[in-house]
């Protein structure tokens, strides 16, 4: 039987043949399988899923649920049975739609956390693989590296200079020196077990191989009952706003339902009518399905953010992501190709700007040759699909060699390696000796000025001629031009040798021929550059952090188009120099930071998040979690980015593209925009129920619709539209615009003013077409207003219906806008309208509900009545937008 207590005082091959395990090629990939089933997920307890009866009777507890369930009782015991059973199933089938909505928004949720979980390096059958933490089991091999969390307990079996941070667990900051070495001592602290790495602990430094010796809940995380238990769900702000608005709205709309219950009493009307037609009116005028429709519309937002490459890991980052005013961007990698390509080339007392296409001369492909030969760079593949991997800079010269056509593999056969002298930072350059052409030669490249310093001749075009102290002046001006647009350059030699062999080897490096330079650079995304206009389009200040040269770091700012008052960067030197309040007073002044630590990244997010903007910050390495955890949204990097940095941050984007970033934040202000859209729709419709019922009673009409017709409307309209709102697609000025202010409230930039309007329009459209069908039943001397209550009915769900293409475009014409390009809502359109018109075309249902059917007559009017909001919203929005239109001019004429 294993015990935890004992994996420290075991050897390594004690551990090993307890676990049947092999330090070269680690387990089976068979042997995996049996123990995932034997030992579970590697995964600590979760909270037990809540079942769907469970559910469903949380649905049952809200406040205004069972306020209809005790008017369902009330009806039946005054024999009103119809009207019991019919209360009774749109319940039922509101607490359905309740939960199929949950389960939806927590599907989506839960697909999203599998795809952030954390990976680890482990090595199977021999070979080496990166694989989900949960699928771990003892005995595997697994490999450790700076910025990896430790995925389980493991008993260190190969360590190199490692040092774990295990303050998790212990308390103690300060990393720990870890060893393989046994220890002897027994009931030994866990801080002193330094032979063990333990899961939720983080590797600072070093690297090690480790055997998994517990997983799951026998680790010593799942021994610890407080750092397993599940973290709540953090509400968004926009979520916290609307549950305290929906306290509000059920305040005023029970006191306005108590107001319209006291006057209908008044006015003569029967009691208990006024009394059932008061809750309808109540629970249709509270939208509480506006939490569960937020949650679905961020988690599809979320979903749609993963096709676009970017892995959001928190709700709450869905909304502030729209709120974003300052992007911190890292320059390798996320704003530049993070691939070094050669851009000049000076060869034969020429300089070759080099543009993709351009084919190269016998000189310059001898000094490629000479780049390709003196080079560590390993090449793979095959034709059209060569896989080139080494460092940045040599690889740059097996790339422009392949594009040249050249068969570099075959050239390093025909030219073989005899031997070399390595790179060396005393030396600043390498060289290699090869057999080309029956000849010995050594092929040198390294830092042009080292190299010039020991050049004696020159190569023109296959003709060697002695270099003049002009010329090495002119050839090193050469260098400091490509050096000022950022490029790094490299000077390329060659030597003609003798004999070669050790008694060469001293002077491999004298007396050398020079053939070139080379320059190349890191080049800027182009997706970056259009992506920064972007964003400065819409009111997104981009600033660059980068640990480069300060020239580097401008020259690629300019080709992006970043924008920096100083005209130069700002070093980490200089910041040191800065006091925190002077660095918040001149934020704004900076865009380019050069040659920072990650604790200046924390200074830069501080000062700006001072100011009060919403700041985006990226990072990749352990020691950038601190900015990525104090930004209001931590971007970590997918590919080179480390668990730690990743476990820190909001949200993940796969290629680690600056494009991706900005991309994200549009969709976040696209779901934002949606999110009010449906805020909109709902209240203005339950502003509408309630205008109508309560203009009626107080100029002396009957109750224009019955408590049946409001909380049908409220189920079958107001459900389907307002989640399909959700998914309207891009708006195309959506970047056009300043940032949202997180802290303004939702009814800012006149949705307010839309919602009332709106909603005492559809009221006064439905009253019409009530007093309409009441005039009729008038002249058939009805004895209920059954025509004036079908006219209010079929006006006010289609009326609804037709607002939603109001509520697409805000500020926009309807036709500028499109009405069909949001697919699920002409769905959810049709569905209402379909379900709308069998009540009234069907006899059962007509008499459930209490209502005639239309004549053409009624038809025609009920037509012109439900496309009557869109006619008087569009004109509203033409003249809305003709005001804006002159006061801007205004203040343009002032202007000038």
């Amino acid at each position: 039987m294993r015990c935890i207590m004992e994996w420290y005082n075991q050897e390594i091959q004690g551990v090993t043949e307890t676990l049947r395990t092999d330090l070269e090629r680690g387990l089976e990939q068979g042997e995996v399988a049996k123990r995932q089933e034997q030992y579970g997920l590697n995964k600590l307890d979760e909270k037990k899923p809540v079942s769907l009866l469970s559910r469903f009777l949380h649905q049952m507890k809200d406040f205004m649920i069972l306020v209809l369930i005790v008017a369902a009782g009330i009806s039946f015991l005054l024999g009103e049975r119809v009207d019991a059973v019919i209360i009774l199933a749109i319940v039922i089938i509101n607490a359905v739609l309740g939960v199929f909505q949950e389960e939806r928004a927590e599907r989506a949720l839960e697909a999203l956390k599998k795809l952030s979980s954390p990976h680890t390096k482990v090595v199977r059958e021999g070979r080496q693989a990166t694989v989900n933490v949960e699928e771990l089991v003892p005995g595997d091999l697994v490999v450790l590296e700076a910025g990896d969390f430790v995925p389980a307990d493991v008993r260190l079996v190969q360590v190199m200079d490692l040092q774990v941070e295990e303050s998790s667990l212990t308390g103690e900051s300060l990393p720990v020196q870890k060893t393989s070495e046994v220890i002897r001592e027994t009931d030994v602290s866990l801080g002193d077990r330094i032979n063990m790495a333990f899961m939720g602990s983080v590797v600072t430094y070093g690297r090690a191989r480790g055997v998994v010796a517990e997983t799951g809940m026998k680790t010593q995380m799942g021994s610890i009952a407080k750092m397993i238990a599940e973290t709540e769900e953090e509400a968004t702000p926009l979520q916290k706003k609307l549950a305290s608005l929906g306290k509000i709205l059920a305040i005023v709309s029970l006191g306005v339902c108590l107001l319209i219950f006291m006057v209908g009493i008044l006015r003569g009307n029967e009691v208990f009518e006024m009394f059932m037609t008061s809750i309808a009116l109540a629970v249709a005028a509270i939208p509480e399905g506006l939490p569960s429709i937020v949650t679905i519309t961020l988690a599809l937002g979320m979903q749609r953010l993963v096709k676009k490459k970017s892995i959001v890991r928190r709700l709450p980052a869905v909304e502030t992501l729209g709120s974003t005013t300052v992007i911190c961007s890292d320059k390798t990698g996320t704003l530049t190709m993070n691939k070094m390509t050669m851009q000049a080339l000076q060869v034969d007392a020429r300089i070759l700007e080099l543009t993709q296409g351009d084919e190269l001369d016998e000189a310059a492909r001898f000094m490629l040759l000479a780049g390709v030969l003196c080079n560590d760079a390993n090449v793979e593949g095959s034709e059209d699909d060569w896989v080139v991997t080494g460092d940045p800079t040599e690889v740059a010269y097996v790339d422009l060699a392949l594009a040249q056509g050249m068969d570099v593999r075959k050239e390093r056969e025909e030219a073989p390696r005899i031997d070399e002298l390595p790179f060396d930072s005393d030396r600043k350059m390498m060289s290699t000796v090869h057999r080309y052409r029956d000849q010995l030669y050594s092929f040198t490249k390294g830092a042009p000025d080292e190299i010039l310093e020991r050049c004696t001749h020159i190569d023109r075009n296959g003709r060697v001629e002695v270099l003049s102290p002009e010329e090495k002046l002119h050839l090193l001006e050469v260098n400091e031009e490509f050096s000022s647009r950022a490029l790094r350059v490299l000077a390329v030699a060659c030597k003609r040798l003798e004999k070669g062999g050790e008694e060469d080897r001293p002077y491999l490096e004298n007396c050398l021929t020079f053939i070139g330079l080379t320059a190349m650079m890191d080049p800027p995304r182009e997706e970056a550059k259009e992506a920064i206009a972007l964003c400065k389009k819409a009111g997104i200040r981009t600033v660059m952090i980068t640990g480069d040269h300060g020239i580097t770091a401008m020259a690629i700012a300019k080709k992006l188009g970043m924008e920096n008052d100083r005209g130069e960067a700002v070093t980490g030197i200089q910041l040191n120099a800065m006091s925190d309040d002077e660095l918040e007073r001149d934020i704004d002044r900076y865009r380019v930071y050069a040659r920072v630590s990650p604790e200046h990244k924390v200074r830069i997010v501080k000062a700006w998040k001072k100011r009060g903007d919403i700041v985006a910050m990226t990072g990749d390495g352990v020691n950038d979690a601190p900015a990525l955890k104090i930004a209001d949204i931590g971007v970590a990097m997918g590919i080179t980015g480390t668990e730690v940095a990743k476990g820190a941050s909001d949200m993940i984007i796969n290629d680690d593209n600056f494009a991706t970033i900005v991309t994200a934040v549009k969709e976040g202000r696209q779901i934002f925009s949606n999110i009010l859209k449906s805020v909109q729709f709902l209240l203005s419709c339950n502003i509408g129920e309630i205008a109508v019922i309560l203009a009626a009673i107080m100029i002396g009409l009957p109750t224009p619709l019955r408590p049946i017709h409001i909380l049908w409307i409220n189920l079958v309209t107001d459900s389907f539209i307002a989640l399909a709102l959700g998914f309207e697609p891009e708006e195309k000025h959506i970047m056009e615009v300043p940032p949202r202010n997180p802290e303004a409230s939702i009814f800012s930039d006149g949705l307010g003013w839309r919602v009332a309007y709106q909603g005492i329009m559809i009221g006064l459209i439905t009253l019409v077409a009530f007093w309409w069908g009441y005039r009729i039943d008038m002249a058939q001397g009805s004895a209920e207003p059954l025509m004036g209550s079908t006219m209010a009915f079929m006006t006010l769900a289609f009326a609804q219906l037709f607002h939603s293409f109001n509520v697409k475009s805000p500020g926009i014409s309807l036709f500028k806008k499109g009405i069909l390009d949001n697919k699920t809502l002409i769905g959810a359109f049709f569905l209402s309208a379909a379900l709308q018109l069998t009540v009234v075309l069907t006899p059962v249902t007509r008499r459930i509900f209490e209502i005639e059917k239309l004549g053409i007559s009624e038809v025609k009017v009920l037509s012109m009545l439900v496309l009557a909001p869109l006619v008087i919203v569009e004109v509203e929005k033409l003249l809305t937008s003709r005001i804006i239109a002159k006061r801007q001019k205004d203040k343009k004429e002032e202007e000038m």
